[in-house]
């Protein structure tokens, strides 16, 4: 930690990487490699409980979702198809208030299905 902060700007662009990995052990905290589903599920997650939090409006959970990571994330493909649903509205059976409470409900059930730290590493 003490080498990490004692990095410049210039500096940490090269040794954060490779630092990285070893402080974030130091820390007892989950290291993700770069695109790895493990990560971008952590990342879907860590939206849905900002979302939950009521930092986040359901409509821009699933519009993040969907630009960030498509159809091709099977964990979040739900969120995707509501972020679509959300540009129909106008044509379809569905209230934006409806769209907000499938949202809210899917991103509570990505909270409670949460996987097993040791699994993800």
């Amino acid at each position: 930690m003490r080498i990490l902060a004692g990095y410049t700007r210039a500096e940490a662009e090269d040794g954060v990487p490779d630092l990285l990995p070893f402080l974030v052990d130091e820390l007892d905290l989950v290291f993700y490699t770069r695109d790895s589903e493990a990560g971008q599920d952590a990342a879907v997650r860590a939206l849905a409980h900002r979302m939950l939090a009521g930092r986040l409006p359901p409509r821009e959970l699933a519009m993040r979702i969907h630009q960030r990571f498509g159809h091709q994330l099977p964990l979040a493909e739900r969120l995707a198809e509501l972020d679509d649903e959300y540009d129909m509205v106008e044509y379809g059976n569905k209230t934006l208030a409806q769209l907000d409470a499938e949202v809210t409900a899917e991103a509570q059930r990505l909270m409670r299905e949460r996987p097993d730290r040791d699994r993800q590493s």
